[in-house]
């Protein structure tokens, strides 16, 4: 999770990271876009608007079903493709900035 945390304030350096509902990082710019969950055996990272983003190299391995976010399952020796996520991110911004994103109640988004 530190390594997923540190990316993303790589890409949006004043990005708002609130925890939220037993210690899950929420991260959010011009409304909220992804947010962290541990598991014993993997971290998770759900892109909110995952569905309708592009990802031409594939990191979306988990909640593809859902009709709204896409998840990122990452385990123990898994290497994180950081050029693909990036990217990714900055998708995820770029969503954020084209569309009215619902804020959380409460949210202190920037």
């Amino acid at each position: 999770m530190a390594q997923l945390r540190r990316i993303i304030r790589e890409v949006v350096p004043d990005v708002v990271e609130d925890w939220k509902y037993m210690g899950s990082p929420f991260w959010s710019y011009e409304g909220m876009f992804a947010h962290g969950n541990i598991f014993k055996a993997k971290v998770k990272l759900t892109l909110h608007h995952g569905a309708s983003l592009p990802d031409p190299a594939n990191l979306f391995n988990a909640s593809l079903s859902a009709n709204q976010s896409r998840a990122i399952d990452i385990f123990k020796d898994d290497e994180i493709d950081v050029i693909a996520l990036k990217q990714l991110l900055r998708e995820a911004m770029r969503y954020n900035r084209t569309h009215k994103v619902k804020k959380s109640k409460g949210s202190r988004d920037v």
